[in-house]
């Protein structure tokens, strides 16, 4: 009872110390792991920025609270109420957050009204504890339209008949609203961009567009001039273009910065560093003897620790894209040398992106971390493969039981989803934008546009001649057809040109995908499958609105494989080692290799035709049997004759579609799948909500959403609704 009390009295003693320090560590953590979070798509920052993020605000409130409790309490073992007044108006420093983060999710935005009244709140309890010191908005909410009520129609239509009354010759002449130039637009040659023209030039879209994010329509003429800017430019500069104007996009919605940049939030910033660095010179020359030394201390942290983040976020300020633009955007030969100076102090046409990447660095190096700093969004590729989840599945205990808790997509993420560098896969940026630029030349009037924008890859299709192939995107839902090309594509992946592919791994140029033996074509249609069925299975709100019943029909599928493959001894065997039926071949894999568990070749089978492997050589080989054992099946009948509709499987409606793309040849083939692959991407893209967009920027971004922006600046998408705009209408009466 004793030792409770103790307890009780030392942390009375040391709560509001410990809190206080708190809440300043915690805005050190936010300052820096918060400028990581759009380019790094992790767990590992991700968990701990919204701890820090949620426990912020708690911590500051509980600090706030504690010091308006002492300052009534005068008998107990607290800080003296001077000092406590003076470390309360940090804590609202702290309330207000760094600059570089404001709302962890995009939802926080909308409860900006909820955050102003609490802060309102934080203020009078900080006045109170003033008060009992002496003697005896940040919104950043979504961004709204204003109506447009257009040209006054009824005043001309009133002077329109008052002289039809008059019987004089009167007939209404409209003027076109003239094609105003973007600035953006109006390069003298189309040579590849700086780094410092591309921040410029995606600043410019960014204004143009930014109604993006609140479903606004835009004009022929908007279409027009970005569609001209991007077609000229290349594959490197165009994605560049875009992820900056997302980063812009990501900055008014999670960051301060539209408050922090301008005059108005520069004299803030300065006049918050002048009053800290003189409440320290004013602090150190009060008579403080009478104060405990531990509360002195911790009354420098605060002051010390208050300038250096104020330094810390005046650096970001000065050596952001907002600066460079705002130093850059006027005209140069009016630009003084106070400018000047600036714009080669801050060193604004610094190269902005990683180059000489083709050795990967470690992680945690030097190069490492800079790399990752410089990027602008994660980079990351998910891949997620129906195949590979089938051949190894859990326990069905296991299954039941995680799934009983809804842990069941936080451990397949875990288990099954991988990740694969964008800038390292060899031309997928390349072929993209390809594509897209392709579609966009043939667009020139609106219908065509959206006649291509709701194409899901069988405009392709018949773009390519290869009609006999539309049945599996036409009649078929969209996430039938996802799923049903995905495992195709798997099909053909593990069983067609397996050993071209393997033995010229260097073959293809990174900037054309069409390499002499066909490998980009084929891995980059991998890369693209596993890519869209991550998102159907993993992101499922980017695919809301045309996904249907895509996670039903994703687990009917995979039940049906595992079935298969069971019945077929194909799959992971009660030792945990790779086994299967090798039905195909007498190559058998032992375990007796002493090197990565590869077996040694014998001539015969051993033993019920059986072969087991282990390690990454293993995986490949289960994964190429289950392949050819789903192909061996003869599916002259379609399975929807013979099963019903009840299963919504579609594995050996994949394996129909694989024996009919096959037979367009190899080469032929593969380009087929990746530009199919493309448009499907497309169509996904361009049908998920801005808004989810947007979300996804404050988790590292998505290449979907990349190519969303990316086909807006090429004119494919159904924002471009103003075919006329405001004509202007003019009387004209004759005598």
């Amino acid at each position: 009872m004793v030792k409770a009390m103790m307890w009780k009295l030392l942390w009375e003693a040391w709560d509001l110390r410990v809190v206080i320090l708190g809440s300043l560590l915690l805005q050190i953590l936010l300052i820096f792991l918060a400028l990581l979070r759009e380019r790094v798509s992790t767990a590992l920052l991700n968990t701990p920025l919204w701890l820090a993020y949620l426990l912020a605000d708690v911590t500051a409130n509980f600090a706030v609270g504690l010091i308006s409790k002492s300052q009534s309490d005068t008998e107990g073992p607290f800080a003296d109420p001077t000092l406590l007044a003076f470390w309360a108006p940090f804590l609202l420093v702290h309330l207000g957050g760094p600059d570089t983060i404001t709302a962890f999710a995009l939802e926080d935005n909308e409860l900006w009204l909820r955050h102003l009244l609490g802060l309102g709140f934080q203020c009078w309890a900080v006045a109170y504890a003033f008060f009992q010191s002496f003697p005896n908005p940040y919104c950043s909410c979504s961004q709204q339209a204003l109506p447009d009520r257009g040209p006054n129609y009824a005043k001309l239509m009133d002077e329109y008949t008052s002289k039809i009354e008059a019987r004089l010759p009167t007939k209404i002449e409209m003027i076109p609203e003239p094609i105003r130039v973007n600035r953006a637009g109006n390069a003298k040659d189309w040579d590849e961009l700086s780094d410092l023209k591309v921040v410029q030039d995606a600043y410019n879209y960014f204004s143009t567009f930014k109604g993006l994010i609140a479903d606004l329509i835009f004009s022929f003429r908007e279409r027009i001039q970005s569609r001209e800017f991007f077609l000229k430019r290349t594959a490197r500069d165009a994605f560049q273009i875009v992820e900056i104007e997302l980063n812009f996009f990501y900055e008014i919605l999670y960051t301060k910065a539209t408050v922090v940049q301008g005059i108005l939030g520069y004299s803030l910033r300065l006049i918050s560093f002048s009053l800290n660095c003189a409440a320290l010179v004013v602090f150190h020359l009060t008579k403080n003897k009478d104060f405990k030394k531990f509360d002195i201390g911790i009354s420098y942290t605060l002051l010390v620790g208050a300038i250096a983040l104020d330094i810390i976020a005046f650096l970001m300020v000065l050596f952001s894209d907002w600066t460079a633009i705002a130093l850059t955007k006027s005209d140069p030969s009016l630009t003084n040398w106070f400018i000047k100076k600036l714009q080669r102090l801050l060193n604004v046409n610094r190269d902005r992106w990683p180059r000489n990447l083709e050795k990967k660095p470690r992680w945690f190096s030097p190069r490492k971390i800079m790399q990752i700093v410089r990027r602008r969004w994660s980079e990351s590729l998910s891949q997620y493969n129906l195949i590979h989840c089938c051949l190894h599945p859990r326990p069905e205990w296991w299954e039941a039981t995680i799934d009983l808790f809804g842990l069941t997509n936080l451990l397949d993420g875990m288990k099954y989803v991988e990740t694969v560098d964008f800038t390292a896969t060899n031309g997928l940026r390349d072929l993209i934008f390809e594509e897209l630029k392709m579609k966009s030349e043939l667009a020139d009037d609106l219908e065509t546009a959206k006649e291509i924008f709701s194409a899901r890859g069988d405009w392709i299709l018949r773009f390519e001649s290869c009609t006999d192939l539309i049945r599996w995107i036409n009649e078929v839902d969209f996430d039938e057809s996802l799923i049903t090309w995905h495992v195709a594509t798997e099909l053909l992946y593990n069983t067609v040109d397996e050993g071209r592919a393997h033995t010229n791994n260097e073959s293809g140029d990174a900037t054309n995908p069409r390499g002499t033996d066909n490998k980009n074509f084929r891995e980059l249609s991998k890369l693209l499958s596993n890519y869209m069925l991550y998102l159907l299975v993993m992101q499922a709100t980017m695919l809301s609105t045309v996904a249907g019943i895509g996670q039903i029909r994703f687990r009917d599928t995979c039940a049906e494989a595992k079935k298969f493959f069971h019945g077929r001894k194909i799959g992971k065997s009660e030792e945990g080692k790779n086994c299967c039926m090798n039905i195909f071949t007498c190559k058998c894999f032992c375990d007796n290799e002493p090197e990565k568990g590869q077996g040694q070749r014998k001539t015969s089978c051993c033993g019920l035709n059986k072969c087991c492997s282990k390690g990454e050589t293993g995986r490949d080989e289960l994964q190429k049997i289950a392949c050819k054992s789903i192909l061996a099946v003869n599916t002259v009948v379609e399975p929807v004759a013979v099963k019903g509709d009840r299963s919504k499987s579609v594995l050996f409606d994949a394996s129909m579609l694989a024996q009919e793309l096959e037979k367009l040849g190899s080469e032929r083939m593969w380009e087929i799948i990746s530009k199919v692959w493309v448009e499907l991407m497309s169509y996904a893209a361009s049908h998920c909500r801005a808004n989810i967009h947007m979300a996804q920027l404050s988790k590292g971004g998505e290449l979907l959403t990349l190519a969303w922006l990316l086909m807006a600046h090429l004119g494919l998408g159904d924002q471009f609704q103003i075919s006329e705009g405001h004509a202007r209408a003019k009387l004209i009466v004759r005598k």
